[in-house]
């Protein structure tokens, strides 16, 4: 794969244009660039002088997208920014994004590109054998084999059940403490068949070791913390009242605030997504049995998608990487 390559299919394409609705003079920020699709259909949608802040904490996806939306970089209208979504409010308020106007779509494509997924070296999966890293960030000091090899046997099962709800946690965890003793596990490969030792599979079944390769993978990029940090983050960019000015730049006009698009592709960021939007969507947090409000909590978003939209038997069959993908829709709710 050359860097100007990129094998990445933009997940719910259709379906997060429809909800975002960019237009001419809207500004957006994609926290997950990944392969620059649904960046390159936003920045399309909201021509001639729409914007887009493409965050990402691959240096490679960033590298990537620069070399296929130069044009866009070199006309102003795409800004890439290195970091973690999670850094939200930090990297909007250094690249000025939105300082003006506001933001009127926010949207986080919780998935791996195909581009980290089928290279050996980054070490996501066990198809083919390469290094045990797993890190998005290679700034970040530890790696799953770091993880892998350090942690205790009770800690690991814990991770493994928590992160990857893998049933033979223990297990696993059991039999990784073996065979580290014997030497220590850095690949792919050696990892997937201790995950998988005596388990019968059936056809069409999940291999024995994927739910431990997600587990690791979350644990060492921290993937559900950072998204609990950045939701409220998210909010906050969206909840300004959205004043743009025309392609002509001679009027202004005001529209509602922005919205969020999140795709999860589990069902832990999921749940955290959901909790979070139902919380924000509503006035009063308190527990039930209190007979009056003392919380004083007011809603600040408003649930576009009541439940989850998922994709298309069509989609599917073209790109099956998105058959678990499931994405929420919130809009901020304008306040005077």
């Amino acid at each position: 794969m050359t860097m100007e390559h990129t094998q990445h299919v933009p997940v719910m394409l259709d379906e997060v244009l429809e909800y975002l609705q960019p237009q001419s003079g809207g500004l957006y920020i994609d926290g997950t660039l990944g392969g620059g699709g649904h960046t390159a259909a936003l920045l399309e949608r909201s021509a001639p002088d729409g914007k887009v802040l493409g965050i990402d904490t691959d240096r490679l996806a960033l590298a990537r997208v620069e070399l296929r939306l130069a044009e866009h970089i070199a006309s102003g209208r795409l800004i890439l920014a290195h970091g973690n979504f999670a850094e939200l409010s930090e990297i909007v308020q250094r690249t000025g994004f939105g300082a003006e106007s506001g933001v009127q779509g926010v949207l986080l494509d919780l998935g791996f590109s195909s581009d980290q997924m089928d290279a050996p070296e980054r070490g996501f999966a066990f198809s083919a054998d390469g290094p045990l890293d797993m890190r998005l960030n290679q700034d970040l000091f530890m790696t799953a084999a770091d993880l892998v090899n350090t942690t205790d046997e009770h800690e690991l099962a814990d991770i493994i059940w928590r992160y990857g709800e893998e049933s033979r946690s223990r297990q696993i965890a059991r039999r990784i403490v073996r065979e580290r003793e014997k030497e220590p596990i850095t690949s792919t490969a050696r990892l997937a068949r201790i995950c998988a030792a005596g388990v019968y599979t059936k056809p069409g079944a999940i291999h024995p070791a994927t739910r431990t390769f997600q587990a690791l993978r979350i644990a060492v990029n921290h993937e559900l913390e950072r998204l609990e940090t950045v939701l409220p983050q998210i909010e906050d960019v969206l909840s300004t009242r959205q004043t743009i000015p025309t392609s002509t730049g001679d009027a202004m006009y005001s529209r509602g605030a922005g919205r969020m698009a999140i795709i999860a592709f589990h069902s832990l960021e999921d749940r955290i997504v959901k909790d979070f939007i139902r919380r924000e969507a509503t006035d009063c947090i308190c527990p039930p049995r209190l007979p009056v409000c003392v919380c004083g909590h007011k809603a600040r978003l408003r649930m576009v998608t009541r439940k989850p939209a998922v994709p298309g038997p069509e989609e599917i069959a073209r790109n099956p990487r998105s058959r678990s993908a499931k994405l929420r829709v919130a809009e901020a709710i304008v306040t005077a």
